[in-house]
């Protein structure tokens, strides 16, 4: 393209001197983006930083207080997404907003649905659905049913839902945060077909090499406000940590062993029964000793869920799991939670907070059967909010205080108030699903050195996440699960991210490594 051509050619989005307050917090303060057509544009920042404002506002969920935003180079004013949608804006949220129980093909006509007859024309619908997955390399069946998807199947569903409604701008909220290493290199693929067919991306994350691997272009946003525009091929990852939070970029690795001879549990042939002949878990057998890390891998659904669930006693299976010696598998969760296990759930929102709550009465939460949340019959409000304040104290929880409500956090926050409560009353044994999925580089750190001291003192950690590195470089033992099984059991100082995810994936066949 000459330069003529280029001067001529109008950006796909510019935001000028976007500013958006909230009662006590300005979110995005003179917010300035110009976003070049047909390029994948990086938005990179802390939790808290004005990420998800800023791209709300642009997808029309909330309004700014000041500035001006143009779409193609005209002024756009949006009231609600329909009105994004209509000049060309679509976006994939980090956390996936399709029907289960429907179609592939239903899914993505929800709501722009092509009539004939006043009935649902499905031709019509899978013909447009069909050329748009081969024009874009999106490869989907539209007949399957969402549920029996994978992660990375379910994204490309996404993405062609918002292709559907006729999106020529995609905004995609942290892509890559539940996908193993071959399906990350499958969606930039995609995303790179994308752009050659002129499309523009708008792609928000944490994970920096990523970042740096697929994007044109790189804003990064530090406290509300643009601090840089860089180009990807002149600076490193530790250069962009360092624009984002002002320090390094952190690494997981942990320091000496710790394990010792004892166990804390142990799991014996864990069976989950699902549907027909099918098992959810299949003869699942480990221990975790004191001062141990146990990782397991695996892509999303192939029993992390069910496992967490049957250890923590919310769903029955059979087989036998034991507890400091004593077998706890008839025992109820609440049982389970007070002999000392702790708990850091998979999704915040749904398994972990009361989000319309203050956060000291998520504290008590799990927690309501011992001091210091309960005093007699009672729940003890003066020492709860005492403990709540030594946790945003210790674990750098940012908050104007313990009344406030734990929606009013970044994401960032509200897992290292989780954390902080988890880690309270000395558990014996954590579970830590996914402990930094969706936080930044600073919260990321903390949360990783909590773990680590954590274990330094003894506890047992089972820890399931989709950040190999993360796996790789916490772990004292990689245990790999694939459709239920645990199938091969690995040394983390002798394995790279792309051999896991063979084993993940099942392309490399299951072998005892360890």
């Amino acid at each position: 393209m000459s330069a003529d051509t280029l001067a001529t050619v109008k950006p796909a989005v510019e935001l000028e001197g976007i500013t958006k307050r909230f009662p006590g917090v300005v979110a995005n303060h003179d917010i300035r983006i110009t976003v070049q057509p047909g390029t994948v544009h990086a938005i990179v920042g802390e939790n808290g930083a004005g990420k998800s404002t800023l791209m709300k506002i642009l997808y029309g969920m909330q309004k700014p207080d000041e500035g001006t935003i143009k779409v193609n180079g005209t002024e756009v004013s949006f009231r609600t997404p329909s009105d994004a949608i209509e000049v060309g804006i679509g976006m994939v949220h980090q956390h996936f907003m399709l029907a289960d129980n429907f179609t592939v093909l239903e899914n993505i006509v929800l709501g722009a649905e092509p009539k004939r007859f006043g009935t649902l024309d499905t031709a019509a619908a899978r013909k447009r659905i069909v050329e748009l997955a081969d024009t874009h390399g999106l490869r989907v069946d539209p007949d399957k049913l969402v549920e029996d998807l994978g992660v990375g199947d379910r994204q490309r569903v996404e993405i062609l839902k918002v292709l559907y409604r006729g999106a020529r701008i995609l905004i995609l909220d942290e892509p890559t945060a539940v996908l193993v290493p071959q399906e990350v290199e499958e969606l930039f693929q995609n995303l790179r077909e994308l752009k050659a067919e002129g499309l523009t991306v708008i792609f928000i994350s944490h994970k920096l090499d990523e970042v740096l691997d697929i994007a044109d272009a790189i804003t990064v946003i530090r406290r509300g406000t643009t601090v840089a525009s860089v180009n990807p091929s002149d600076v490193t990852a530790r250069q962009l940590a360092e624009l984002m939070v002002g320090s390094e970029l952190p690494t997981p690795e942990t320091r000496e062993s710790t394990v010792t001879d004892v166990v804390t549990l142990k799991v014996a042939e864990l069976t989950m029964p699902g549907e027909g002949e099918r098992l959810l878990l299949d003869d699942v057998s480990f221990d975790i000793h004191q001062g141990e890390i146990l990782g397991i891998a695996g892509v999303e659904g192939n029993g992390q869920s069910e496992l967490i669930e049957a250890i923590m006693g919310i769903r029955p299976a059979q087989g036998r799991i034991e507890l400091a010696g004593q077998d706890i598998s008839t025992w109820s969760t609440l049982k389970r939670r007070e002999s000392g296990i702790g708990y850091i759930p998979e999704d915040r929102h749904r398994q972990g907070l009361l989000l319309e709550a203050s956060l000291w009465e998520n504290r008590v939460l799990g927690h309501q059967t011992r001091k210091p949340a309960r005093n007699g019959i009672w729940v003890d409000r003066r020492a709860s909010k005492a403990d709540t304040e030594r946790i945003v104290r210790d674990y750098d929880v940012r908050t104007p205080g313990v009344d406030t409500l734990a929606l009013a956090l970044s994401g960032g926050n509200q897992q290292k108030l989780i954390v902080g409560r988890e880690m309270s009353g000395d558990p014996a044994f954590l579970i830590a699903a996914h402990p930094t999925r969706g936080v930044d580089v600073g919260a990321q750190a903390a949360i990783w050195d909590h773990l680590r001291n954590a274990r330094a003192a003894g506890l047992a950690v089972l820890l399931i996440s989709a950040d190999l590195d993360e796996l790789i470089g916490l772990s004292d033992t990689i245990q790999v699960i694939y459709r239920g099984r645990l199938v091969a059991a690995l040394d983390p100082s002798d394995i790279t991210p792309e051999r896991l995810g063979g084993y993940m994936t099942g392309a490399i066949a299951g072998t005892e490594e360890t």
